[in-house]
């Protein structure tokens, strides 16, 4: 078992077995390193990428997304039946790859839902601040479970990660995916409060080695959201955790995709980081509202509102 000793090399405590996980990685990577890494990639890279197949490709990928405050049953039921509308509408495209919901809106997705392969998600365990006893987390997310969510999208407990409390962050991470199961479970990191790229890059590890099947930057809720940089460390860390343990977890980049030109932006980090292997609507998800509209009207070739 690995000692933590002070500077005088006194034995303290042992590692946690997290925290031993966690020595295996470099964690004291260089912000402006990965800003000059993220500004070659973007520059050299993404031109080649900018295609109609890609973008096709990338509306498979788009996680179909409300979340707001006026939220209905019949709201929801409509933004449902635009997906089973665009099915009929566009059958030479691929649908949406999730429609993402608040827990109490579960059954009626997943009852109004008639295309197969579109996944359910649900943001559970008190989105979007996780500030809640586990208790609390541990029942919605069963609930929503219950109610028909094939997807569930949780939020790291941050407070407990910036006031170094590894391992409390990973036991509840781990609690909350026995409660999934097989259900998927993405783990979002709030990446825009982590600040630094060794944050980043540790909140992603600790994510996987507690259960993580996604790692996914924001909510969405807070500023800033998505960025490429933050993008750029998580994928760097579900690369190097493969090549560890040579389990594949997903990424989704979620909170200000507002253009086509950043779903392009990440699609070309995820290519150039991780590879071909990640390039399916399984392990690469797009978290949006809006941006489905935006890659229908480049692909088509004209303005279109369909959601």
């Amino acid at each position: 078992m690995e000692i933590i000793k002070t500077m005088e090399g006194k034995q303290e405590r042992p590692l946690s077995k997290y925290e031993q996980a966690l020595s295996k990685y470099a964690l004291n990577i260089s912000d402006e390193e990965v800003r000059n890494a993220v500004r070659k990639l973007i520059a050299e890279k993404v031109h080649e990428n900018d295609t109609p197949e890609v973008k096709t490709f990338l509306m498979g990928s788009v996680e179909l997304t409300t979340l707001k405050t006026t939220d209905s049953e019949e709201s929801v039921l409509a933004f449902t039946e635009r997906v089973n509308q665009f099915d009929e509408a566009y059958p030479q495209l691929p649908h949406v790859a999730t429609i993402c919901v608040y827990p109490c809106f579960a059954k009626t997705v997943s009852e109004t839902l008639e295309v197969e392969g579109v996944e359910v998600a649900c943001v559970s365990g008190s989105f979007p601040s996780s500030q809640a006893l586990i208790e609390v987390k541990v029942a919605e997310t069963a609930l929503a479970i219950k109610d028909g969510a094939t997807e569930i999208d949780i939020v790291m407990p941050v407070g407990k990660f910036l006031s170094g409390d590894y391992e409390g962050v990973a036991d509840e991470i781990g609690e909350l995916k026995e409660v999934c199961g097989d259900v998927k479970m993405k783990v979002i990191l709030e990446t825009g409060c982590l600040k630094t790229a060794a944050n980043i890059k540790k909140a992603s590890l600790l994510a996987m080695y507690a259960g993580a099947d996604y790692i996914k930057t924001s909510t969405g809720k807070l500023e800033p959201a998505a960025t490429p940089e933050a993008a750029y460390v998580m994928c760097q860390a579900i690369k190097e955790y493969y090549e560890e343990t040579g389990i594949q977890i997903g990424f989704k980049p979620a909170g200000g995709l507002n253009s086509v030109m950043d779903a392009l932006i990440y699609y070309t980090i995820v290519k150039e980081v991780l590879g071909e292997k990640w390039l399916t609507n399984q392990w690469l998800r797009l978290g949006t509202s809006r941006l489905a509209n935006l890659l229908l009207s480049e692909v088509t070739g004209e303005e279109t509102k369909f959601f």
